[in-house]
């Protein structure tokens, strides 16, 4: 006997170009964690860096083949935590958390405990990114974003390892980086988004000129203008945020 299905009951599809991007960037975070139970911890750097071009491009492939929908965004956050939340934190602790182990049982405490603050902050950050789409100001971004997050720390691995740096020899470091860029994710500091600027638009020649010269200057030594790019930006927003209270202060005093 045959039956009649519903418009609900219908199978429906998911776009498959930008989900490709979205997965291809789940991959590179996942190979990061690999990577790292292995000691490759630049391989794992590099990973993470890929994913953020990779969850870049994702949303403006969706957005210019008119193909966004809600499984799309939701595969995109899941996807977003494990490359900019799970693997940097799996990776900044294999390379030089684990190994305060070595300092006493407590300080080993601390060690998974610096990761897992880190891990839970980037879900929080994700939650909140989510329950605020369309009705923050898409200026500004609430707390660091979690990519920048990522990059800060996977910058900071892939710096060190490139000057032959052990990470055992950076616990202190890496716990005070660890813990400050997670608590930056949940704060509420704001961070530009750069949404404003319009790729689309005319430029001057000077502008493509001084984006060449960046390139250029990004390739001579990319583990170190990656890592000083993405620092500057966390410092960025308290810096900026300090500037506004200076200034209210002193209207306050003005009046």
């Amino acid at each position: 006997m045959e039956q009649n299905q519903t418009p609900s009951a219908k199978r429906r599809g998911i776009y498959l170009l930008p989900n490709l991007f979205t997965t291809a960037a789940l991959f590179a975070g996942f190979y990061a964690i690999v990577a790292a139970m292995n000691d490759r911890f630049e391989h794992a750097a590099v990973a993470v860096f890929i994913a953020m071009l990779l969850d870049g491009v994702d949303g403006r492939v969706a957005r210019l083949t008119n193909t966004q929908s809600d499984f799309g965004a939701e595969y995109d956050s899941l996807s977003d935590m494990v490359s900019f939340g799970l693997a940097p934190a799996l990776v900044m602790y294999e390379w030089s958390l684990s190994s305060m182990v070595s300092m006493g049982w407590q300080w080993g405490k601390l060690g998974w405990l610096a990761a897992f603050i880190y891990t839970a902050c980037a879900a929080l950050r994700l939650a909140r990114f989510n329950t605020q789409v369309g009705l923050a100001d898409k200026r500004y971004f609430q707390g660091l974003p979690s990519p920048s997050a990522a990059a800060v720390l996977m910058g900071m691995v892939w710096v060190m390892v490139d000057a032959d740096v052990k990470g055992p020899d950076m616990i202190i470091p890496a716990f005070i980086m660890t813990v400050a860029v997670g608590v930056l994710m949940v704060s509420n500091i704001f961070y530009y988004s750069f949404k404003e600027v319009n790729f689309k638009g005319k430029v001057p020649f000077f502008t493509i000129l001084v984006v060449v010269l960046a390139f250029s200057l990004a390739s001579i030594d990319p583990p170190k203008i990656l890592f000083a790019i993405f620092f500057g930006y966390a410092l960025s927003g308290p810096l900026l945020s300090a500037v506004r209270r200076l200034r209210k202060l002193g209207r306050k005093k003005s009046e």
